[in-house]
């Protein structure tokens, strides 16, 4: 009897982390299927681009650190475009980068190069 519990709960821990991981997939899927795999973020200061981001893979909403809620600001890995020109030339680095939600106007598309 204690062997068929254990073979029950080895399974069920087995099915569950398959669902867990397909369900983590699809979210992949989704979040890359909106923002595709070359976006660029160019953020907007009085109607210029003051910085541009390219190829940045996705925008992750940032969540409380304890618990599941947003925060009101989104991250990602991009190369730093300073000379705004959608190419990321040999001395342009990818860095990290941080946008809020209620001070910075940007936008997010994909690159069309």
């Amino acid at each position: 009897m204690r062997t068929r519990i254990l073979y029950l709960g080895l399974f069920l821990a087995v099915a569950t982390s398959g669902c867990t991981q397909e369900f983590q997939n699809k979210i992949s899927r989704s979040v890359q299927n909106w923002t595709g795999t070359n976006g660029v973020l160019d953020v907007i200061s009085e109607g210029k681009v003051m910085y541009r981001f390219i190829n940045i893979d996705k925008l992750t909403t940032g969540t409380a650190t304890g618990g599941a809620e947003s925060r009101a600001y989104r991250y990602g890995y991009g190369v730093m475009d300073k000379n705004l020109n959608l190419i990321a030339d040999p001395d342009e680095k990818k860095v990290y980068f941080e946008i809020s939600d209620y001070a910075t106007n940007y936008i997010f598309y994909e690159n069309p190069q």
